[in-house]
């Protein structure tokens, strides 16, 4: 065994035995031992053997800064397909794309199945122009073959200098050989509301993802159709359609001040995990932004995470009507840590579940009323509604006309 390996092997030995320390500190203070599975002198002597084989007889030589973030890198991707380790640069695309700006193709993909899964293009960006679609497989960029297990590295070739190129090859049920776009990479902005009037009082808005704008966005979007209807014809904006079709999430507290607009009291949301700052409850404070005029909320398989949560409180609160088909059913919370040198992981640190209780990963949000729908949607930089062929959103509007005034009903 090299030198190199050897003080390696001392390094990590030596955090297992300030692991044990700690473990023995528990055992002084009459806590829980810890369960037999904690890592072992044998465990860290394993590992330093298997990076000695692959630094002496792998094809290529590694250096042992890459061999050891590759281990933490596949450590963390190998607990689900959310977790991520970041690196500096990873983690600083994270930290801009919360705020609706980076540098990419616009796309939003997940590992399910052991297949990369687009959940959504986000509108009005090189990915939805293009034409790909909630649902479709990537399975290669540039021509070569992605690797679901690299969930990341996918993300990061399909990123790059805005201007430039890439190939995105995906497998889509309905076609019987695989598609290839070519799409030129943009510096993406992504106002991720948008609104109109449809009909003489009723208001369409259209939630793209969720970042740190979107309630104030949609707060204001809310107010200016308000102030519209009432300069127009002196009356009340009486029902609205929240279209959250192929919205793919994004900020968990985003998805909460949303619904806290519409809501007067009671749950949003509540989460469950292993430590204090992963179990919470988040909860409505008074005032509904609508005073209580009628919504419909538009989903379909695009519609993930912070927007099944929206879907969910609006739903088990009754405050909304749900139109269209099952949500994508992401129901975890990620936590993005800091750490040294600018680096950080993303991990799944909660549960979250709807009002009534129920967790919808892998299950998703089941619709009121089941319509399926268009793969075409309008965006937020300006795609018009389809007001005659959008059938979820005419059905939307029939179930406004039919609906009158709701109030919430909360408990």
């Amino acid at each position: 065994m090299s030198l190199k390996t050897r003080g390696i092997l001392v390094l990590v030995i030596g955090t297992m035995l300030g692991v044990s320390l700690s473990i023995g500190g528990a055992l002084l203070g009459g806590r829980d031992p810890a369960p037999e599975g904690d890592l072992s002198w044998e465990q860290a002597r394993l590992f330093a053997e298997v990076m000695e084989r692959v630094k002496r007889d792998y094809v290529e030589p590694i250096d042992d800064s890459a061999l050891l973030e590759s281990a933490v890198r596949g450590m963390v991707a190998d607990l689900d397909a959310h977790s991520q380790y970041l690196d500096e640069a990873e983690y600083q695309d994270i930290r801009i794309s919360t705020t609706g700006n980076y540098s990419g193709v616009g796309i939003e993909v997940s590992t399910l199945d052991g297949e990369i899964r687009v959940v959504a293009p986000i509108d009005n960006t090189p990915a939805e122009r293009a034409g790909i679609q909630s649902g479709d497989t990537i399975v290669a960029i540039d021509g070569v073959a992605v690797d679901p297990e690299r969930l990341h590295e996918t993300i990061d070739r399909m990123r790059g200098t805005p201007g430039s190129d890439v190939a995105i090859t995906v497998a889509r049920e309905a076609e019987p050989e695989p598609l290839e776009f070519v799409i030129k990479r943009e510096s993406i902005h992504v106002a991720s509301v948008r609104h109109e009037i449809l009909d003489p009082s009723y208001g369409y808005v259209r939630v793209s993802q969720f970042n740190e704008t979107t309630p104030d966005e949609l707060s204001r979007a809310i107010d200016e159709m308000m102030e519209e209807v009432r300069d127009r014809d002196g009356t009340m904006l009486t029902g609205l359609v929240l279209d959250l079709r192929n919205n793919p999430g994004g900020i968990l507290d985003a998805a909460v001040d949303v619904s806290d607009l519409f809501l007067d009291s009671g749950v949003i949301v509540t989460a469950d995990g292993r430590t204090p700052e992963a179990r919470f409850t988040k909860k409505a404070r008074r005032g509904d932004i609508l005073d209580g005029a009628s919504i419909v909320v538009l989903v379909n398989r695009g519609s993930a995470s912070a927007s099944e949560i929206v879907a969910g409180a609006l739903q088990d609160h009754r405050r909304a009507l749900i139109v269209g088909t099952e949500t994508f059913g992401k129901g975890l919370v990620q936590t993005v840590m800091p750490l040294s040198k600018g680096r950080a992981i993303k991990l799944t640190t909660s549960r979250y579940y709807t009002p009534s209780g129920d967790s919808i990963h892998k299950k998703g949000i089941s619709p009121d009323v089941f319509v399926d729908g268009p793969g075409n949607l309008p965006s937020a930089g300006g795609t018009a509604v389809d007001r005659e062929g959008d059938v979820q959103l005419i059905e939307a509007l029939e179930r406004l006309r039919s609906l009158g005034v709701m109030h919430s009903k909360v408990t």
